[in-house]
């Protein structure tokens, strides 16, 4: 039961039918025990009644300011008298506190108003502010506008002197011509000489009329310098205290792990691709229920992680649904505290299929379509090699060339397009990028569409702090277009067909969570919807040019659901 009583262990009853896991939950990718799942529904029905604090999740309309969703977590621990228990925790802050009764506590409380970390905010505060002040003082920007002025006013200037040289030069054209006609030599001599004299006259104006502004330029750029110089001074003041500050406040956050050894954030990540901690290490929930499970010598038993409100508008996250600890943020801190904690492998490692037989379901002198079963790589990983590409160099021993033209996700299933030398190869990608390639998939979705047919348009990019994860990003994200088609019904699901327009990194699997898609994932989504026997996702039918025959032919794989 979850308790509000000030105590942090919420007794977990047990009865005999549910076993104890004999390993620790592979936080990155896994299935929530049902020790785990009652947890967080004793969390969730607490966070419906309570009203201990009052935060916007985005659930309602009722709730003022700005509504931000959060993750959950809960851990089962064993004390040493074997006890069985379970912490509760949340990532970051909640309802503007580090501090709820009844959750763990922090690492460390950035929020506390006598500590270094808010005394070093407040002076970076001093410093944006004193930033902001000179930015927007009336002499800063009137010598900003008086030297834009001054500039373009030169440029005027230019323009028009020069347009009365080109006048003058045809009028001395027109002068030395007719001068040609109707004056005798000497006479035309002292034309020429003086029509000379009239050009090197407008040069030397020009010489004079650019130094003239160039002084009066430079000396508004020396006025504007002078504000520039201080406001720079004050950005690398600033950018100095708060690489100090950060370092300070990564030193503060000390993890344990099960063998007791203890390590800050700096140390944990100097040796990963960034070299430094990424912005809100160490406030996810995983780390702080760890902390707390060995700061008071609790064994730690399974974990689950829950999402609890409105999906962030670029995520994928939806109410109540069990998710995986993020990777970039909370990988190396949870390799570094579960050392020595006997943990379930990762299943992502073992090979799934392996004894699985490739169909080919098309095959000539130039190309051939294999039907890839789910959960089978297109190409290499960086633990498992079996794959399409690898099964294909055996195959075609003489092939030349990269072989795949195209690629699909692990978990989805159909065809694939391969080529047996250089020359098909560079021909089918080319249909590729032209986008005269035509591809139609099939998906089951968990839920029923409303219209019959329909158009996507979401941007996506990856999520540094998540791969493989996708996100929505209107800023840098690479176009995503995808059209589908309702087919039927069946019980509260709905089968659709797929015609992506751009061939983005799931593509097809956001734009059917995600909330200003179809908000409605594919059945068996571990990554943007709930797992299930596998990803109810097919790549149905290509159309395409062959490269020899200039045949247009289209091949078609039925799904196996």
């Amino acid at each position: 039961m979850f308790k509000t009583d000030g105590s942090y262990l919420h007794i977990l009853e047990v009865d005999e039918t549910e076993a104890l896991p004999d390993l620790f939950t592979y936080p990155f990718y896994y299935e929530p025990h049902p020790l785990c799942i009652k947890a967080s529904l004793e969390i969730q029905d607490y966070l419906v009644s309570q009203k201990e604090f009052e935060h916007n999740f985005g659930l309602d309309d009722i709730k003022s300011g700005l509504p931000i969703g959060k993750m959950f977590g809960v851990m089962v621990v064993e004390d040493r008298h074997s006890n069985i228990f379970y912490l509760a925790g949340f990532s970051g802050k909640l309802a503007e506190s580090n501090f709820i009764t009844g959750f763990v506590p922090p690492i460390y409380d950035t929020l506390n108003p006598s500590g270094f970390y808010k005394k070093g905010e407040a002076e970076l505060n001093r410093i944006n502010a004193e930033i902001d002040a000179l930015e927007h003082s009336p002499q800063y920007i009137n010598a900003k506008a008086k030297y834009e002025d001054l500039k373009f006013q030169f440029e005027e200037a230019l323009l028009e002197f020069k347009a009365l040289q080109k006048r003058e030069k045809v009028a001395r054209d027109k002068a030395r011509f007719e001068g040609q006609l109707h004056l005798n030599s000497t006479q035309y001599k002292q034309l020429l000489e003086e029509l000379k004299k009239q050009s090197i006259y407008y040069h030397f104006r020009l010489r004079d009329l650019k130094s003239d502004w160039q002084k009066k330029i430079d000396w508004q750029k020396k006025v504007l310098s002078g504000f520039e110089e201080e406001i720079n001074q004050l950005r690398k003041k600033r950018r100095v205290k708060s690489a100090k500050l950060q370092k300070a406040i990564h030193d503060q956050y000390q993890f344990l792990n099960f063998r007791g050894e203890n390590r800050d954030l700096n140390s944990i990540f100097e040796s990963t691709q960034l070299g430094q901690p990424p912005a809100g290490a160490g406030e996810c929930v995983a780390p702080k229920l760890f902390q707390f499970a060995y700061q008071n010598k609790l064994k730690p038993i399974a974990m689950a992680e829950f999402w609890w409100g409105a999906s962030p508008k670029s995520e994928v996250r939806r109410h109540k649904q069990f998710y995986p600890s993020c990777r970039g943020k909370c990988e190396p801190i949870l390799g570094h505290m579960m050392k020595g904690l006997e943990v379930e492998p990762n299943p992502m490692e073992k090979v799934p299929n392996e004894h699985t037989k490739l169909e080919i379901i098309y095959e000539d002198d130039f190309l051939l379509l294999v039907n890839k079963p789910h959960e089978f790589l297109s190409v290499p990983g960086k633990t498992i090699k079996d794959s399409v590409q690898t099964r294909m160099k055996t195959y075609l021993p003489e092939a030349k060339g990269p072989l795949l033209v195209h690629r699909l996700d692990m978990s989805t299933s159909g065809l694939l397009l391969v080529a047996k030398n250089e020359k098909t190869h560079k021909n089918l990608q080319k249909q590729f990028i032209e986008r005269s390639v035509k591809k139609r998939y099939i998906a089951l979705l968990d839920g029923v569409i409303d219209k019959s047919e329909g158009y996507i348009e979401l941007p996506l990019r990856v999520d540094l702090n998540n791969r493989p994860r996708q996100l929505v990003c209107y800023a840098h994200g690479k176009p995503g277009k995808t059209k589908y088609r309702v087919l039927a019904l069946e019980k509260n699901r709905t089968r659709v067909h797929f015609y992506p327009i751009t061939g983005r990194t799931h593509q097809l699997r956001v734009h059917a969570a995600h909330h200003k898609g179809l908000d409605m994932p594919i059945v068996g989504d571990d990554l943007y919807g709930k797992k299930a026997e596998r990803l109810y996702l097919h790549a149905e039918q290509l159309t395409f040019e062959h490269p020899v025959t200039k045949e247009r032919l289209t091949f078609t794989s039925e799904p196996s659901f």
